[in-house]
């Protein structure tokens, strides 16, 4: 056998680390500048990237896998909370289409859009989006029957004149109208939506000063009473946390339990940043899922405008963050959460163009929270939301 010097096996391996890394770095290079270079074709269809190499930097700003989609990928449904006025536009709709196999509403499922006067019920675009829904193959949930808040309570409610008997009539009367409307087309219901403050406590409202806290589960009881097959939810922020207010969701649904009152599950809203602690959603899952109890995420974004100006620019680092961070969540949901007990995923909009977060900004750059970008490509946010379901 032929003897190598040590000093001369060192040399060799310094040269290959170099061109390693002059490979490496001309073709990080060629990969970033095709990122961001602009799209050179005309066709409508979105550059895609194989999914043979899911490591592979995308092609030409876009981070969509080719052959999959979010509803193919995930064996429970991918929802997005849509805005009637905004599902004929493109490439919104599309989007929803290929992408989605369940709708919510922002506003338009929303007491005052439903019932702006006293028995006075307007269905017009809450039948359009069921209609839309219906159309392409996809469930509806219905989002909310009670906001527990005074300030988008109509305020014909507000000034209501009558007692505890006056209340409960108005209370059925409208949950009663709403859900036997939709009876089959609407799968589920937030019955009622941010009930309680962080600390556990209840939120003041016009049911609550009213009817007590048994508002609540009255509410629940005449959903389940109207629509005996729809799955019933609590929705809010900050139960992810595992905290206090987690905690009481938990106690009413065993109060409820004990009553005879059907409380299928919570709806984890999940408005959150990029130092969210992946590991405590996971726990929170697990503590809602020891219970029986249904499990949503519901209002899903990941804001990215800690500590940044008004307006700011979606680097290529920032947006690898967030996909990372979309990824640790999904998992902590695929992980913490068994499977029959798995009601779905649902964004907060279809595209940082639509975010909440950017009304008022006509450039839209405000945030980016969302999977698809202001030009409705899809992100890294996409991309690390996806390839959990694949399981890399």
């Amino acid at each position: 056998m032929r003897s190598t010097s040590p000093i001369t096996n060192k040399f060799k391996a310094a040269v290959l680390a170099l061109a390693l890394f002059s490979t490496t770095f001309t073709a990080c290079k060629k990969s970033a500048d095709e990122d961001f270079a602009p799209q050179e074709t005309t066709s409508s269809t979105e550059s895609v990237v194989s999914a043979n190499d899911l490591g592979e930097t995308a092609e030409k700003g876009s981070y969509h896998l080719k052959g999959y989609t979010l509803k193919q990928v995930f064996d429970f449904p991918i929802g997005a909370a849509v805005v009637y006025e905004r599902l004929k536009n493109e490439p919104y709709n599309s989007t929803l289409k290929r992408e989605f196999s369940r709708v919510s509403s922002e506003s338009n499922f929303k007491f005052h859009m439903l019932q702006p006067k006293e028995n006075e019920f307007v269905f017009t675009k809450a039948d359009e989006i069921v209609k839309f829904a219906q159309e392409n193959k996809m469930q509806v949930h219905g989002h909310t029957l009670i906001w527990a808040l005074d300030g988008v309570t109509p305020s014909w409610v507000l000034n209501h004149k009558g007692g505890a008997k006056e209340f409960d009539q108005l209370l059925k009367n409208h949950i009663y109208t709403v859900v036997k409307h939709f009876k089959g087309k609407v799968t589920s219901w937030d019955v009622v939506n941010e009930a309680l403050t962080p600390s556990g406590g209840y939120v003041d409202n016009i049911w609550l000063r009213k009817l007590g806290e048994g508002y609540l589960l009255k509410a629940f009881q005449y959903a389940s009473e109207a629509d005996p097959k729809a799955k019933l939810f609590a929705n809010d922020y900050s139960q992810e946390f595992g905290g206090k207010k987690l905690k009481k969701y938990l106690k009413i649904a065993d109060e409820a339990r004990a009553k005879g009152i059907r409380f299928d599950g919570l709806g984890f809203q999940m408005h959150t940043v990029l130092r969210m602690d992946a590991n405590q959603v996971k726990q929170s899952f697990e503590m809602t899922a020891a219970k029986g109890l249904l499990v949503h995420i519901s209002e899903m974004d990941v804001a990215l405008r800690y500590q940044k100006p008004k307006t700011f620019d979606l680097t290529d680092s920032l947006s690898r963050a967030q996909g990372a961070k979309y990824k640790e969540l999904v998992y902590a949901y695929l992980n913490g959460v068994p499977k029959k007990l798995r009601w779905g995923i649902t964004t907060w909009g279809v595209a940082d163009k639509d975010s909440y977060f950017n009304k008022g900004y006509a450039d839209s750059n405000h945030d980016y929270p969302l999977l698809f970008g202001k030009d409705y490509k899809a992100k890294w946010a996409y991309r690390g939301f996806i390839e959990a379901g694949l399981g890399r």
